[in-house]
């Protein structure tokens, strides 16, 4: 498995809208692998392809806490057929707009269409951390960011941090 790198804000491939996965084979297979290998790294709990420079609806998590055995889950072509109209406020935070996190409304529960690791096809409802973490994801697939939800103030000092982050790292590696 390869450990691919996770691009950050403001990188503009971020807001491309992914293609359509279509079938699920031993090259997808592989993609969803070495996607959860660089999330496991990162770490984090979810990612889309998107957010490691490939522009395909493909999605994984784990929601494991760290005291439980790991639970990784593949999606590809994740589509909401139907959502409950209670909303929940939840923390999240981002692999792509690193050590920033906001609460962010979304609907508690939803019913998900997805494609799994092998092809077959699953309709189900979900709820709380799991609903929030997948329409986080979904979101990366259309090219929208968590901040996206945010105001414009809050958004701008987000990728303000990232590229300060990111200019102090330069400067350390190059000393």
């Amino acid at each position: 498995m390869t450990i691919q790198k996770i691009l950050t804000v403001p990188n503009p491939v971020l807001k491309q809208v992914s293609r359509p996965v279509k079938t699920m084979d031993d090259q997808m297979r592989k993609l969803m692998d070495d996607m959860l290998e660089t999330m496991y790294d990162a770490p984090g709990i979810g990612l889309a392809a998107i957010q490691v420079g490939i522009p395909l609806r493909v999605i994984v998590m784990d929601l494991a806490g760290p005291d439980e055995e790991p639970a990784p889950m593949y999606f590809a072509d994740p589509e909401i057929l139907e959502d409950v109209e209670e909303m929940r406020l939840w923390e999240e935070g981002c692999l792509s707009v690193p050590d920033f996190y906001e609460e962010v409304e979304r609907p508690e529960r939803i019913k998900l269409k997805y494609m799994d690791y092998h092809g077959k096809e699953v309709i189900q409802w979900v709820d709380g951390l799991f609903a929030t973490c997948i329409q986080h994801e979904m979101d990366h697939l259309n090219g929208v960011l968590f901040i996206d939800h945010l105001s414009r103030l809050k958004r701008q000092r987000a990728v303000r941090k990232v590229q300060k982050a990111e200019r102090d790292r330069a400067i350390e590696a190059a000393e």
